[in-house]
């Protein structure tokens, strides 16, 4: 009996389609423009940081790597969350969106967890106590001794909305100092710098980035950092650590994040990558100019990932807990 070909070649035909399909999602991406969305307005900390990393990306994979900046921080992480798993859509995400955000809502807009694969981590950075350039205090004691005696004519502003890491840096840092004032949310942290400038508002609390030229240049007062190191560029600012908060220790970390369901071999294709950026000396230069420490080598699997977000969900969430902070 001769055997028909017609079946043999069309299960070798179907064979071939499934070695093709497993075997070439990562050598083939990127085909075509990858979108890094970023939760703050451009110019906004995480934006500056998320450039330089989206920049060298983009010189490795021979593909644009395209910012789009999504003011609010929580419609940011949805995008990314609801996009299509094929590697072209990433979330640039930070503390208060895969953080803090579980522990701010009753009934989160997402899960951190579940929506989202971790690829890799990629810097941190300290939060900066700054003030109106003519407050009548230079330290982090005169600082909480003045708003102490006048509450009611103090305000304080967040340039990325209520919920943001840099809104819960200062609720945190003000429970630490027994302060309780006026919040002034701001969509933009640059109109927020401008405000305090001109003393519309007395205080706010920002990532270097934006902040430190303004200190440079005497615009903005900086009174604290909020790390447990002085900040390189701002050696005379000291900690709140060292001005009796011992242990006060809050900083923003950023890290790239894919859609629930990523092909694993984009994931890990996109997670060497970025490393292999973190390590170009360009990107290391022009990081430490942000005041933004890359993490090292060992910190940066999408494993790592999976569980610094878990601990930083506890962490957070304790912390916003004895805070008192709720956006429900």
């Amino acid at each position: 009996m001769t055997l028909s070909r017609r079946p043999l070649l069309h299960l070798a035909a179907g064979a071939g389609f499934m070695l093709n399909a497993t075997a070439c999602p990562a050598q083939e991406w990127p085909a075509r423009p990858v979108t890094i969305v970023v939760g703050t307005a451009a110019g906004g900390g995480a934006d500056l940081l998320a450039r330089v990393i989206a920049g060298r990306l983009s010189e490795l994979l021979g593909r644009p790597f395209v910012i789009e900046n999504v003011g609010n921080s929580v419609a940011a992480a949805k995008r990314v969350a609801s996009a299509q798993p094929n590697g072209y859509v990433a979330d640039f995400g930070f503390t208060s969106t895969h953080a803090m955000h579980p522990g701010l809502y009753k009934r989160p807009f997402y899960d951190t967890v579940n929506d989202f694969t971790p690829v890799t981590l990629v810097a941190e950075q300290p939060y900066l106590l700054v003030t109106r350039p003519d407050f009548p205090a230079t330290t982090l004691t005169e600082f909480a001794a003045y708003v102490k005696a006048n509450p009611a004519k103090i305000q304080y502003g967040s340039g990325t909305g209520i919920g943001s890491g840099n809104h819960l840096s200062c609720e945190l840092l003000n429970t630490a100092l027994g302060i309780k004032v006026s919040l002034v949310p701001y969509r933009d942290q640059g109109q927020l710098n401008q405000d305090t400038i001109t003393g519309r508002i007395d205080y706010n609390c920002v990532l270097p980035g934006t902040a430190v030229p303004l200190i440079q240049a005497g615009h903005l007062k900086g009174i604290a950092t909020t790390g447990l190191e002085r900040l390189a560029n701002l050696p005379n600012v000291p900690t709140a650590h060292e001005q009796g908060l011992s242990g006060f220790d809050v900083k923003a970390w950023f890290a790239l994040f894919l859609p629930k369901g990523a092909p694993d071999p984009i994931v890990r294709k996109l997670a060497q990558t970025a490393s292999a950026a973190m390590d170009a000396p360009a990107v290391q230069e022009k990081m430490q100019t942000l005041s933004a420490t890359l993490v090292k080598a060992d910190r940066r699997s999408p494993e790592y990932l999976q569980k610094f977000v878990l601990s930083e969900i506890e962490k957070w969430g304790s912390a916003i807990k004895q805070a008192g902070v709720s956006l429900d």
